[in-house]
């Protein structure tokens, strides 16, 4: 028995010494050697704690899906050129259709044998003659549509994250909320505020399409402009005087390609100094450039980031070798912004911000001093009344309870777990201290039964946690339970809240029934107590 109880003690002190060597580093500086060979993660502290931004994000998922209509539309001009099937033209007629003009009725039967099934996620909803042939038309299958801008969402918030991370802050938070929108927070993000609002909405969409050159530029800048074409500007910024000059582009709608194929972006000097971003492609990215810019020698292609041309070079032969350039009037930063972007992926369709909140540090500081104080206050009284109502035994529970608060935080700073404290996660600190005392509390009730039975110490001892434990058992396992969806499914304060509840209940087992019977356990059989002061 002495021998369990030195085991016993033993765990419990390994754990004690783990969780301080844990907790070190959020007490204060740590030395050089410590931080360069040991673990040196401090608490993480939200949003609410230290301050930072917050945004909510929504994501416009209809102009995805139209970047895929026009993609297949392209993809479809291309096969028919490979199957020689005569046709007029190839567009989109709405956010989620296309129409294909052949030049005649027979032509049909070949579409439909050679192309329909290539043109995944496309179903064909009519066909008839028209004026200048015979038109099809297609339409995305809604359940296509769905996966689309389901996986459009996604994408922003892996595409967001990837940004965030590239500017360097620590811990950011980015969920999905709702169908469509995002939760960005930037926790400890004090400076260059805007710099990075601009960073993570800006969509990066580079997109490849050809200049109308058959247009009439001046009509369409009168309001005549031509069906299927749009007018964009090219935006340059003379960085001697300031001098901003717009120069307007006839543009044809359609989309020959996007940046999405995009493996690298970086930044370079050209032959007159100025910054240049290079781009490179992947496999399958470099064999679309190679085809379009075959199929429109001596046509112009404007290289498009947001609406935005940046350039508009004349094809002058097939660009094989998977790569392009974009130029334009950039700053240093400009150019190393753009890249970053372009770097860590487009995204797939533009984002509104719909709330933008900035927190202060003072307001956190304000929130920690607050939280610490409740818990204190809250440790105090439930120290103090368990002393006065369970005597001696009170006071047992009192060093499980302290040691249960080290072992919460100890928990939060693991290597691979790393936990966010956040303000409603110290709520869920002071609801765990409490149901982590009530787990005594039914212990000593059933100890006081067991010795009004007249039972020994010892047996009353052992019988009071052998019935107690399942009632403790099953209680933290259905509110650990009820707390994993707010862990997986919220987000911000209501999953910080859930996870130190549920930290707070699984090591409240361990305080709660492991160590206070071990502190018992020595006081009978090493001191040789015969009375339990309950």
């Amino acid at each position: 028995m002495i021998q369990s109880l030195q085991i016993r003690f033993g765990i419990i002190a390994i754990v004690l010494l783990v969780s301080l060597f844990l907790l070190y580093p959020s007490l204060g500086p740590v030395p050089a050697f410590w931080s360069k060979h040991l673990p040196d993660s401090p608490v993480r502290l939200g949003l609410d704690l230290q301050g930072g931004l917050h945004l909510i994000l929504e994501v416009e998922a209809d102009k995805a899906v139209e970047a895929v209509v026009d993609q297949t539309a392209s993809e479809a001009a291309a096969l028919m050129k490979d199957e020689k099937i005569r046709y007029v033209d190839v567009r989109r007629t709405s956010s989620s259709s296309l129409e294909v003009v052949l030049r005649d009725a027979d032509q049909a039967a070949l579409f439909d044998q050679k192309i329909l099934d290539k043109l995944h996620n496309f179903k064909k909803v009519s066909s008839e003659p028209v004026e200048k042939g015979f038109a099809i038309k297609l339409q995305v299958d809604p359940k296509a549509e769905e996966s689309i801008k389901h996986k459009a969402v996604r994408q922003a918030v892996d595409t967001i994250r990837n940004r965030v991370d590239a500017l360097g802050v620590a811990e950011p938070d980015v969920v999905i909320h709702g169908s469509d929108r995002i939760i960005v927070q930037l926790p400890g993000l004090k400076e260059d505020l805007n710099r990075a609002i601009d960073i993570i909405k800006q969509t990066a969409r580079l997109e490849f399409k050809l200049v109308d050159e058959k247009g009439d530029l001046n009509a369409a800048l009168k309001g005549d402009v031509p069906p299927g074409s749009e007018i964009l500007y090219k935006v340059d910024r003379n960085p001697a005087t300031g001098i901003v000059t717009r120069t307007p582009h006839l543009i044809r709608k359609q989309i020959l390609m996007t940046g999405d194929v995009l493996t690298d972006a970086r930044v370079q000097p050209d032959k007159m100094g100025r910054m240049i971003i290079s781009m490179d492609f992947n496999r399958i990215g470099g064999v679309q450039f190679e085809r379009i810019t075959g199929e429109h020698v001596r046509e112009r292609l404007a290289i498009i980031l947001d609406n935005r041309v940046y350039s508009a070079p004349v094809i002058k032969d097939k660009i094989s070798g998977g790569s392009a350039i974009i130029e334009g009037m950039f700053t240093p930063e400009e150019a190393h912004d753009l890249a970053l972007v372009l770097r860590a992926g487009s995204l797939p369709a533009p984002v509104r911000i719909l709330e933008n909140r900035m927190v202060g540090p003072s307001l956190g500081a304000d929130s920690i001093r607050l939280g610490r104080n409740a818990i204190v206050l809250g440790l105090a009284l439930v120290v103090v009344g368990m002393f006065i109502y369970y005597k001696w035994s009170g006071a047992v529970a009192d060093v499980a309870l302290t040691m249960n608060l080290l072992l919460i935080f100890a928990v939060m700073v693991l290597p691979g777990f790393r936990a966010t404290l956040t303000l409603p996660g110290l709520a869920g600190i002071a609801l765990t201290m409490g149901m982590a005392v009530d787990a005594n509390v039914l212990i000593f009730e059933r100890i006081r039964e067991e010795l009004r039975l007249g039972k020994s110490a010892k047996a009353a001892l052992e019988n009071g946690y052998a019935k107690a434990f399942s009632t403790i058992f099953d209680s933290n396992l259905t509110t650990i339970l009820s707390a994993l969806p707010l862990i997986q499914f919220g987000t911000g304060p209501i999953k910080g809240f859930a996870v130190t509840l549920c930290i707070g209940l699984v090591v409240s087992m361990f305080t709660a029934l492991f160590v206070t019977r071990a502190i018992f356990d020595y006081a009978l059989q090493v001191k040789r107590v015969k009375t339990i002061s309950i």
